[in-house]
This record gives structure tokens, sequence and C-alpha cells, in this order.
């Protein structure tokens, strides 16, 4: 059994910054506070006693509310910041894209912005040369290179600098809340990209607020709050613990187990929650899906399921229903059956994720990564000589049109 390969180790790093709690108009004023021992700030505490590991070829999420100590840490891993306790290791060339636009100096050249971007990420002018052609490539500028960066649009500088991050050759890329920039077009070509890299093996760490990004490009991912870490491990489990915080907020002295439900004796109010495959996970488009759950309501409220079949390969919600207009009341057991079918779909390879949620819609209870079953659709009755069928079948929906043709 080999080793596994570390990109980026963080181990227990916490870090606090200085917030002046009286203002200091003068050097005697300040000598006398210290001599009477009084600080003038307090210690914000950003992050305390983080760890985790990202292994070589990890497309790696971090997720967090703002203010959480996300941005923070990704500062201290990039060595902007130095933790006041704990230490990062890297293992290979850093290129951090954090902030739009740093290191560009708009009455340089595109052209001269690109080389000294280079620089300050510790290329070589011959490495960015090697580079240069594929930044102006991606960019879509080649028109524009030998302008003054003052001149260009917002839209193009966001395009250059986004180019200059991604596709400097380095080992490890670190990108963070970077998925929203550009247009439409230019996030379509962005999102390409990652696919690109993340079937590439190359590091990756991303931080944003898209759990839809982290389902579809990362492999693990760390969820922090209140400068802890709150969950670790696959992205699906991570991003529902942190919806879950988002449209429940957890009252005081309550905790957050990452199986799917809060806990504390006062506030849960969802326990012992299951999912139950019934129908076969291997099936055809007329077959039935089936499912089960089971739940215990602690108090006298009111609950209804939700849920959502979610295509993998293409990341999109394939089917989605409620059981809004049939509310359960009270406490007590709860058992749910579900039957549905998917007769129009072609190939499908699906997970099956579902909530429990209040009348307001406030999630209750999810089922985590550990409940979440893989559902496979697959025709049957394709001849495999009939080439127009077997190009069709590759879309999602099965083909019903006609053709009329005028030779």
């Amino acid at each position: 059994m080999t080793d596994k390969q570390i990109a980026v180790k963080v181990d227990h790093v916490s870090k606090f910054f200085k917030l002046p709690t009286e203002a200091t108009n003068s050097l005697r004023t300040a000598m006398v506070n210290r001599f009477k021992g009084i600080k003038g700030y307090k210690e914000q505490h950003v992050l305390n006693d983080i760890s985790f590991e990202v292994e070589k070829g990890d497309f790696f999420g971090i997720l967090g509310r703002n203010g959480s100590g996300k941005s923070t840490l990704l500062k201290i891993i990039s060595e902007i910041y130095v933790p006041e306790k704990g230490s990062v290791t890297i293992d290979g060339k850093l290129v951090s894209f954090i902030e739009l636009g740093v290191g560009f100096n708009p009455e340089l050249t595109g052209r001269e912005n690109v080389y000294m971007n280079g620089a300050m990420l510790g290329f070589s002018t011959a490495e960015i040369n090697a580079m240069y052609d594929d930044i102006v490539d991606f960019a879509e500028l080649h028109d524009f290179m030998n302008q003054k960066l003052k001149n260009y649009s917002s839209g193009m500088q966001v395009r250059l600098a986004f180019s200059v991050a991604i596709k400097a050759q380095g080992d490890i890329l670190i990108l963070d809340e970077v998925l929203a920039v550009g247009d439409e077009a230019f996030q379509r070509k962005c999102n390409d990209y990652f696919q690109e890299r993340k079937k590439s093996g190359k590091t990756t760490i991303l931080v944003t607020h898209d759990m839809g990004a982290v389902k579809k490009y990362c492999n693990k991912a760390v969820l922090i709050e209140n400068g802890l870490v709150k969950a670790i491990g696959s992205p699906e489990n991570v991003a529902n613990q942190y919806s879950f915080d988002n449209t429940a907020p957890l009252q005081h002295g309550e905790e957050a187990t990452g199986d799917g439900q809060a806990s504390s004796d006062e506030q849960v109010l969802v326990e012992n929650f299951q999912l139950q495959l019934l129908s076969s996970n291997k099936l055809r488009p007329q077959d039935p899906i089936q499912f089960q759950i089971d739940f215990d309501v602690r108090e006298d409220i009111q609950t209804y399921i939700a849920l959502s079949l979610t295509d993998i390969d293409r990341n999109i919600w394939i089917y989605n229903d409620n059981s809004m207009n049939q509310l359960m009341t009270g406490a007590g057991h709860k058992r749910v059956h579900y039957t549905c079918s998917l007769p129009t779909v072609n190939d499908l390879k699906m997970k099956l994720e579902v909530t429990v949620r209040d009348a307001e819609g406030q999630m209750l209870a999810f089922s985590d990564a550990t409940q979440t079953p893989l559902i496979f659709i697959n025709r049957d009755d394709i001849d495999l000589d009939d080439k127009s069928a077997m190009d069709s079948a590759s879309g999602l929906i099965q083909r019903n049109g006609t053709w009329s043709i005028t030779d």
C-alpha cells in the first residue's frame, strides 16, 4: 500500500487580528497604556486549530458563510498571512487567485501585466513565454494586449486576470469566489476548463458559496464555521450540511452532527431519519422507482417530504417532487412511500436526495452521502446497428420526432 501524496497540509492553524478598542493619538498615551497593562485592542480569533489535508489531484472545496474565516485560511495557504499557531506545508508551485486584479497595473499594457503578474506568481520569463498564447486565447483579447489596462472594460480586466490565474502552469491552483466572473459565454468557457482540470488530476482548492459547483467539481470538501471545521468529507455531505445550516440556523446549545440532522435535547425536531430504496437501483425507463422514508417528529408540527433526482454526469435536476399538499401533522413516527417513473429518458446515472421540511419550507433533516442511493437507468430497446438511434440516445430525453425530407 503506497502512502498518499499530500499537496497541501494545514496543521493546527490558528489566526487572530488585533482590533483597536480606543484611539491612541500620541506616543506618550501609548507608552502609559502599555505601562498600565492596557492593551488598547482586543483579539478577534478568525481561525481556531484548523487541520486538514489536500491530496495531489484533489479538487477540494471550502464552504462557509461570510465571515467564517475561509478567505483568511486561503490567504494563509497562499502565504499572504502568517498564522499565530500551526503551519501550512505546500508541495509544488502554488498559483492563487484570491481577489480580481490584484497585482495588475492600469498604466501598463495587457501584455506587460501578464508578464508582471506571472513574475509575481514566481514564474520565469521563459515560463511566461510558454504560457502567454494560452492566456491570451482563453481571455479572447488578442486585439487589445498592447493597450493599457486602464482602457479595458471591467469585463475585459476580469477575463485577463482570471485567464492568467488558471492558465499559469502551477501544481496547485487556489480560487476564491470566482465562478461568477465574466459574462455567460465566458462562464461556460470556465466551466469547460474546470471539467478538464478535474479530469487531468491537477490539484485545485475552490472557495465558493455555490453548492452546485462543489458537488459538480469537487471530490472532497470542508465546511468552516466561526473559525472551526464544522464538517469534512464528501462534497454532498458537506454541501447538505451547509444548506441545512443556512435554511435552519442552529439555536443556542445546538450542535450539528453531520448525519443529516441537528442534535440538541431541546431543539431537534426530527430524528432517526432513514431512506430505503425499495426498487432495484438498475432500471429501465418504464420501471417504477420506489423508496421509503422513516423518521420521528418530536413536537406537534406539520412536516412534508421534498425529493430530487439529479443526473450525476450533467449535474442537473431531472425530477423534483414534494408532499406539500399532504402535510403530516403531529409528533411521532412517520413512514412515507413514494413511487415514480421516468419513461421518456435515455440512459441516466442519478442520485436520490430527500429532505424533511416543516410547513414553512425550513429543512429539518436530509439524506447524507451514506444514505444517497444511486439509480441507473438503461434502455434495452435500442438496436446497436441503428446509428441514428444510438446517436440520439446520448441526449437526456428519448427522441419522438419525425423526418420529412425532400431530396
